[in-house]
């Protein structure tokens, strides 16, 4: 019986995963996650076969997590999908130990592929996002700036018109870390102003124009 955890924010989403995948005979759905930080702790009780999580979640991103399951869980494949089309967010998915990074556009066609592929270890060449054709990311244009996972999902927020309260809620952590992550971001990206990140967070497909 393979194992399978499933983490996304959404709870349609993560139903909508679940009625692709159980499709699947000898695939177990056996853990559901609403947020990053519980997407960790399950997967650690756990032990699934593949994890599947969304990139943008509240109190941990996907990065995190695929780090953190990357670093306990050496046999644990990880697949991270997004709403956002990005080379980007691929390549940071990758860096941090995901073996496949999915538009979630292309879940529906490419799911089940994909998480087949994991769970014999082998990589997954069926989608817009791999290793192998990684092309040179926005980043690299913007000057190599390297923001951190919880920098960009700042970005994100910021981009998306959240307050510094707001995103402390969304992140659980205090309005000094907000702005203290928020201005670190800005400095890495030589911008001085809101629309600067604005224009970034469009640019890196951070957000939908």
């Amino acid at each position: 019986m393979k194992r399978i955890l499933i983490a996304d924010d959404h709870d349609a989403v993560r139903c909508g995963i679940r009625a692709v995948l159980e499709q699947r005979p000898g695939w177990n759905i056996v853990a559901e996650a609403a947020d990053g930080k519980t997407a960790l702790e399950a997967a650690l009780e756990e032990r699934p076969d593949v994890a599947i999580v969304d990139f943008f979640m509240p109190r941990m991103t996907g990065v995190e997590v695929a780090r953190g399951i990357k670093k306990h869980l050496h046999e644990t494949e990880v697949l991270i999908f997004s709403a956002h089309e990005s080379e980007v967010l691929a390549q940071e998915a990758f860096q941090a130990g995901a073996r496949v990074f999915l538009a979630k556009s292309d879940a529906n066609k490419l799911l089940l592929a994909a998480v087949e592929a994991l769970m014999a270890h082998r990589p997954f060449v069926g989608g817009r996002f791999c290793v192998q054709s990684r092309r040179e990311t926005e980043e690299t244009s913007e000057g190599r700036a390297r923001l951190s996972p919880r920098e960009r999902l700042v970005v994100k927020l910021v981009a998306e018109g959240y307050s510094n309260k707001g995103i402390s809620a969304i992140l659980n952590s205090s309005v000094k870390t907000t702005e203290t992550h928020r201005a670190s971001a800005m400095g890495k990206l030589g911008v001085n102003s809101i629309a600067g990140l604005v224009r970034y967070a469009v640019r890196a497909k951070l957000v939908e124009q």
